[in-house]
């Protein structure tokens, strides 16, 4: 079985019962995924793809130890047999984890946990979570900041730590689509 077939039915078996809408936003986010794949290697996209559909199954109510997703899901992961490190290094600092785990006093313990991937893999995954609604539907980065601010409310700790995050996850979209646009041009300038 491959990385990505593995990774598509442990999170559907994972999430889509308890956690419909959950299911249908990991899956948008790894069809965004897959819209990268002229960004990278064969093997770091199928890296991608595997870590967008299961970078929420800390959120399945069976695997919710402390509370935060991003760890729970990546201590989930690193004791499957089939588990890619670098999958779970991107489950666990998905789209700026490190500091939402700061303000559970949880950074700690991520950090020594799990390795960062690769920036570009990193700033990948942020794209394509951060544009993507929670029903798997194409949004913009502003558009998804506000709709989790609002989700959440004001001074919550997910509010906090989104807004704190914000510039990073600008800079992050914005370095994905210039590297796309970057790969576009290369392809219209190549002849036929």
């Amino acid at each position: 079985m491959s990385l990505i077939t593995w990774a598509y039915k442990l999170s559907e078996d994972t999430l889509a019962e308890p956690l419909p809408r959950r299911w249908a936003h990991v899956q948008g986010v790894a069809r965004r995924a897959r819209e990268l794949r002229p960004l990278f290697s064969e093997r770091d996209a199928e890296v991608l793809e595997a870590a967008a559909v299961l970078h929420d199954i800390g959120y399945a109510p069976a695997l919710a130890t402390t509370g935060f997703h991003p760890l729970d899901g990546a201590r989930f992961l690193r004791d499957q047999v089939q588990a890619d490190e670098r999958v779970v290094s991107l489950v666990a600092h998905h789209s700026f984890a490190l500091l939402e785990a700061e303000e559970r006093g949880l950074r700690d313990e991520l950090e020594t946990e799990f390795d960062l991937e690769r920036p570009e893999l990193v700033d990948a995954m942020v794209f394509c979570d951060m544009t993507t609604t929670p029903d798997g539907c194409v949004t913009s980065i502003r558009a998804r900041v506000s709709e989790i601010q609002d989700r959440y409310g004001p001074g919550e700790l997910v509010t906090r730590f989104i807004k704190r995050a914000t510039p990073g996850i600008h800079a992050a979209a914005d370095r994905v689509e210039a590297r796309l646009a970057a790969t576009r041009a290369v392809a219209i300038a190549q002849p036929m």
